[in-house]
């Protein structure tokens, strides 16, 4: 099994006031020099079977129509290693 990881964030133009809200609270936490914060999402797919160029696409069509509102956010698809179980 493989997994796909989808990240969605919001256009850089696109205001984000959750972003904004965790950064202003880091100076209070001790966290500084940090000068932005986005916010955003990841979803991760578990896929049976090979990750090829086709399921690729089928995931990138879902990400684009349902999972990503792309008026205002920007997604990226991935291929990433499913962690082996532990014996």
């Amino acid at each position: 099994m493989a997994r796909v990881v989808v990240d969605v964030m919001l256009k850089p133009e696109i205001l984000d006031p959750q972003g904004q809200a965790v950064q202003r609270a880091l100076p209070r936490l001790g966290f500084e020099g940090i000068s932005d914060v986005r916010q955003g999402k990841r979803f991760e797919l578990e896929v049976e079977g090979p990750v090829d160029e086709a399921t690729l696409a089928r995931i990138h069509d879902l990400a684009e129509s349902f999972l990503a509102n792309t008026v205002i956010e920007n997604f990226t698809v991935r291929v990433e290693e499913a962690a082996e179980a532990v014996k």
